[in-house]
């Protein structure tokens, strides 16, 4: 996406809340619920693909359902300044690792991780602590979801073997 921010209107923002709503609604019935013809929803949509406000469409799935069934939160504290370019290649190297981000704070990144059960999670924790650069971590397991609908609930990939 562009540094800037692509403009859009109402429209379009209603729209965005119905494909993200269920990305699978046909362009006949968002074009339905907000007054556009099927083919005006679609122009816009595709507008929308271009330039970079809609990045992909997914479907989100139970974790366990994937074997998924552990879940944690993991801050990761470097050794000196490690650039977001070096710790987004460690996490690429991790399948179990559903999100990452750098954060403020004490912790440089925070991890989102998803395992079969602990002991996988327990094997993906040292493999992100054999990391040179990497000094600490500190672990928060997940134990149920508040807001079970919320798209840091569900999985978009199963667990490998």
């Amino acid at each position: 996406m562009n540094s800037r921010t692509p403009s859009f209107d109402e429209l379009d923002r209603q729209i965005i809340t119905a494909l993200m709503a269920n990305a699978r609604t046909s362009f006949a019935e968002i074009g339905a619920a907000i007054g556009l013809s099927a083919t005006a929803v679609k122009r816009r949509v595709d507008r929308l693909r271009e330039t970079g406000v809609i990045t992909g469409f997914t479907a989100t799935v139970k974790p366990a359902a994937l074997g998924w069934r552990t879940e944690a939160y993991v801050e990761v504290y470097c050794e000196g300044a490690a650039p977001p370019r070096r710790l987004a290649e460690v996490v690429r190297n991790h399948p179990e690792i559903a999100a990452a981000m750098t954060v403020t704070g004490g912790a440089d990144a925070l991890l989102h991780v998803r395992a079969r059960d602990v002991e996988h999670f327990e094997e993906v924790l040292e493999r992100i602590r054999a990391e040179p650069f990497i000094r600490k971590t500190i672990s928060v397991m997940v134990l149920s979801h508040l807001l079970p609908e919320s798209p840091e609930a569900g999985a978009t990939h199963p667990a490998p073997e």
